[in-house]
């Protein structure tokens, strides 16, 4: 057991001198600490990693969209509130959300 904790942290300063870092949140087997390089973790104390999950990606063009559709909401709902407001100052920031709201669209759609 004492060689495989030496080997880790061997390891893991290997790492640490190539550019990976020290992770806050401590190893979910061991509470050890865990050092991170392009994704991969590693456990000082146990040596696991943790449970590869595959999380359902959308893609590019499904995230835009989704997005244009809040964002189109969000417009509708500003729109609104703007055409019931009679304070001046109120009907001010309501606009300057429309209108970050607006470039945000134009950004989306480019």
């Amino acid at each position: 057991m004492k060689n495989m904790s030496k080997d880790l942290t061997k390891r893991a300063v290997e790492m640490l001198l190539q550019g990976a870092t020290m992770l806050k949140e401590p190893c979910p087997y061991c509470s050890g600490v865990r050092v991170m390089k392009e994704g991969h973790a590693l456990c000082v104390s146990c040596g696991r990693e943790p449970e590869k999950r595959n999380i359902p990606q959308q893609n590019n063009k499904e995230q835009k969209t989704s997005l244009l559709e809040i964002l189109e909401k969000k417009l509708q709902d500003l729109s609104k509130e703007l055409e019931h407001e009679i304070d001046h100052e109120k009907q001010q920031a309501i606009l300057k959300s429309l209108n970050s709201v607006i470039d945000a669209i134009d950004k989306i759609k480019k």
